[in-house]
């Protein structure tokens, strides 16, 4: 992997655990939060898409999943967050991803998997399980929606490798699925939270500060996210992906020095075996 890209995905990584942490953070309402985020992140998508050319027809339909699966990613990194400590569920939830990534790329994409990034899933994997166990058992609360939230990661992830190279611009196929992104948010949170009258309500009820702390999440996000995604126009996607989830690092850090999380040796070590895994994909040519 070149050097700008392994700069710019580490980059994409911190940032990530940033807005991450601080949606975990977030006292009230956390569909809200990320509903305002997924609002900042179409407002600039909309803007961009008056400077950037229009994508090939061809990436069109990974535009359109990429959004519909944004959204199921959303949902679930909502309730991910209500089940769990952030530096436990952020892991499994990034860390389950890019053996998922590597094996779509594989099928769809004909990205070759051999025996670094193999090993890479293998200690991927037992970095989620060890950390996840905790001496008593899986976490049944938090480890469902957190693995599924991994699943809705991966799946955008291959589509959006796949989407931006047919597209012929990363900018133009960055801008129009940020509009896509978003832009079902505030219907799915209309929805539910009973209805349009009682929704819309609740929807307008936060304040100017929590408007702008949620807008400055949505922005941060979006810069992160489009970082990985030229970086997967230039590079395969399972190591970039891979390579973006060293943000777990970043994340327990946060948890334990903003969050107030417990981090000992065992979960430390858990992260670093997560990370390791994440450098041996990385790593992959």
């Amino acid at each position: 992997m070149i050097v700008s890209v392994f700069a710019a995905v580490l980059f994409a990584a911190a940032l990530h655990a940033g807005w991450n942490a601080m949606l975990k953070g977030t006292a009230g309402d956390r569909l809200w939060t990320i509903t305002m985020m997924c609002v900042a992140v179409t407002l600039v998508g909309a803007a961009a898409t008056l400077f950037v050319p229009w994508p090939a027809a061809a990436s069109w339909p990974y535009i359109v999943a990429s959004g519909l699966l944004h959204v199921g990613y959303n949902l679930f990194l909502v309730r991910t967050y209500g089940s769990g400590d952030f530096s436990e569920t952020y892991p499994i939830a990034r860390g389950s991803s890019p053996m998922l990534v590597a094996i779509g790329a594989a099928v769809f994409a004909g990205e070759r998997l051999d025996w670094l990034p193999a090993l890479g899933i293998v200690l991927v994997c037992g970095g989620i399980i060890s950390l996840a166990h905790r001496g008593k058992g899986l976490p049944l609360g938090s480890l469902p929606p957190a693995l599924a939230t991994g699943a809705f990661i991966a799946a955008y992830s291959v589509v959006d490798g796949i989407g931006v190279r047919a597209a012929g611009d990363t900018l133009a196929y960055a801008a129009w699925m940020s509009v896509l992104w978003g832009g079902p948010m505030p219907v799915v949170f209309v929805l539910l939270r009973g209805g349009l009258r009682r929704g819309t309500a609740a929807l307008l009820a936060g304040s100017a500060q929590r408007f702008a702390a949620a807008a400055l999440g949505g922005w941060v996000s979006l810069i992160a996210y489009a970082i990985v995604i030229w970086a997967m126009h230039h590079g395969p996607m399972g190591p970039v992906s891979a390579l973006r989830e060293t943000g777990v690092l970043f994340a327990a850090l946060l948890g334990r020095v903003a969050l107030k999380e417990q981090l000992g040796v065992r979960r430390i070590a858990s992260c670093v075996v997560i990370a390791c895994g994440a450098a041996c994909l990385g790593g992959a040519r």
